[in-house]
């Protein structure tokens, strides 16, 4: 996996990796990761993709990493009342 971009974040590490003829948007929040795939031939213009992670974007991901995090969570407490 080759590293294309590291693209500053106030509170993500995100990074734009290539593999297998794919790109790959990884965002990273502690120990939760979230990954969105698109091929090569499907994006012409690494800096469109970074000019279009909007604010509404990354407010999603921060939902979903809550959400992530809420679903562990609940998982762990089932495991440790057994």
């Amino acid at each position: 996996m080759r590293l294309v971009r590291q693209i500053p974040h106030e509170h993500f590490l995100v990074s734009l990796h290539q593999y297998n003829d794919k790109y790959m948007l990884s965002i990273t929040l502690d120990d939760y990761e979230q990954h969105f795939k698109v091929p090569v031939s499907d994006l012409l213009d690494v800096q469109q993709l970074e000019q279009q992670l909007s604010p509404a974007f990354y407010t999603a991901c921060l939902h979903d990493f809550i959400r992530m995090r809420e679903r562990w969570l609940q998982l762990l407490k089932t495991l440790h009342h057994d």
